[in-house]
């Protein structure tokens, strides 16, 4: 019986992390974070931003981003841009997903609904920031990845639904933000109708040239709307019937 465990027992020890793959884990874990603050530096001549609010890079820090990457790319999981996941898709690059989450300005007890799961990196960011995340993604199978990977690494105050994210969800609305992760041809009404007065908007839009912005929407506690952009991106297209 001794003789049939080893060979298993070997390949189970083989795959545990090692002191030194943790160490080069955390060693780019934390290269991640000054690649960011040195970007927010660069760009702020577009965003008005020098730096993130210290509890926006407290949960940048604190979210295992390998372990929303496809096992390939793990290895590159905290490189300051974006890497391919499943059917097409791409998890943002860092400095965007905390730059996108530092303009909502999240409270503890917000509701946030994001549009656009992907990998769910951004809804897990978002987790140690808010009381709830609702988050819808087009592509089934990605919720269903999403959903199961967040519940594995115990984001338990985050929902996952497959779905079309131009309507919203409204069962759980008015939300304090909303926040879309893929590039719309324009500003979709349902999401500006789902926000609380007071409530935000980040959002990229098509511009001309084939080029995108990245706006921030403000709905104020009268009604009224404003709107600016924050920077030039490139994201996947949102998608759907609208």
């Amino acid at each position: 019986m001794m003789t049939a465990l080893l060979p298993i027992l070997a390949a189970i020890l083989l795959t545990q992390p090692t002191p030194t793959m943790a160490q080069d884990t955390q060693q780019a874990h934390q290269d991640m974070l000054r690649a960011i603050e040195q970007s927010v530096r660069d760009s702020a001549h577009y965003t008005g931003r020098e730096a993130l609010s210290e509890r926006v890079m407290e949960a940048m820090a604190t979210v295992p981003r390998e372990q929303f990457v496809p096992a390939a790319h793990r290895a590159q999981a905290y490189q300051n841009r974006p890497l391919p996941i499943a059917a097409g898709q791409t998890i943002s690059q860092p400095l965007i997903v905390a730059l996108m989450t530092d303009l909502l300005e999240p409270e503890p007890g917000d509701v946030i609904l994001e549009v656009g799961t992907g990998s769910g990196y951004q809804a897990a960011v978002l987790s140690g920031l808010v009381q709830q995340v609702y988050s819808v993604e087009i592509v089934e199978e990605l919720a269903q990845s999403a959903a199961a990977t967040l519940d594995r690494l115990g984001y338990d105050n985050v929902s996952v639904r497959a779905g079309d994210g131009y309507a919203g969800w409204p069962e759980h609305a008015p939300f304090d933000g909303v926040i879309v992760t893929a590039a719309a041809p324009h500003i979709p009404q349902p999401l500006l109708d789902q926000l609380k007065p007071g409530g935000k908007l980040v959002i990229p839009v098509d511009a001309e040239h084939g080029a995108q912005d990245l706006l921030l929407v403000h709905v104020g506690e009268d009604g009224n709307i404003a709107q600016r952009s924050v920077l030039p991106v490139r994201f996947v297209p949102l998608t759907g019937e609208r």
